[in-house]
């Protein structure tokens, strides 16, 4: 096969690969050509053929397996949309008992590190709760927010053994835009002993800014016993 001089050797073969994935002459599993066989189609160095094997590889297109070769990779799904639930119905909905203990609920003025997760100056007018949910009698989440008093002003004032943040903040600042971000940590003591966890468990944090009126309404760090939770998201492509 005679590779044209228009793109880089190595970019031509990844192109010829691409193209048979798209038509469907290769699929997910299959095998691709070795690097000794890829030389002998496109008359090209070794070192050229690795290149183009690499580059699928960086790029997730192929899995290259030590001693067997290379394979086209599953399809990953990506962009899984985590739902904004209400705890207390999540938990419920499993059949079992919800509880929440409230760690505090303060009206506060938002010193500089509040400030920045809400975008606003230091001195606005914020809530600050820190919130154990449990499930049949297990702490689950730790849910420690910040909330802008100007969208929520009622927020200090509510039980939230009766409901849930989530509840209230859905209904008075109805949401415009949510960020999520996921990662895995060692928790502090403190959060050990909210969790009742011990030394060495891992923990699994939520960090989760929602928008109303075209602001940021609250900045919510959910964090879960890694042991004791697991994300799940369906979806149709």
């Amino acid at each position: 096969m005679v590779l044209t001089a228009a793109a880089p050797r190595y970019a031509a073969i990844k192109r010829h690969l691409l193209d048979a994935i798209r038509d469907g002459a290769m699929r997910p599993g299959d095998r691709l050509p070795s690097e000794a066989e890829l030389v002998a189609m496109f008359g090209v160095s070794r070192m050229t053929a690795n290149r183009a094997l690499r580059e699928l590889q960086a790029e997730g297109i192929v899995t290259r397996r030590a001693g067997a070769g290379s394979f086209i990779a599953e399809p990953v799904p990506i962009g899984h949309v985590i739902e904004i639930r209400n705890i207390a119905e999540e938990i419920r909905g499993r059949g079992h008992d919800y509880h929440a203990a409230v760690v505090q609920n303060l009206a506060l003025e938002a010193d500089a590190r509040t400030a920045a997760l809400l975008e606003v100056l230091a001195g606005t007018p914020v809530f600050h709760s820190i919130i154990v949910h449990h499930e049949a009698g297990m702490p689950l989440q730790l849910e420690d927010r910040v909330v802008l008093a100007a969208v929520a002003p009622d927020y200090g004032a509510l039980d939230f053994t009766a409901t849930t943040p989530n509840d209230y903040l859905t209904r008075v600042a109805p949401i415009e835009r949510v960020e999520h971000r996921v990662r895995a940590e060692l928790p502090d003591a403190r959060t050990r002993d909210l969790l009742d966890l011990k030394a060495g468990d891992p923990v699994l944090v939520m960090l989760r800014q929602t928008w109303s009126g075209g602001r940021i309404a609250s900045h919510a760090r959910l964090t879960h016993p890694g042991r004791r939770f697991e994300l799940a998201a369906a979806f149709t492509p």
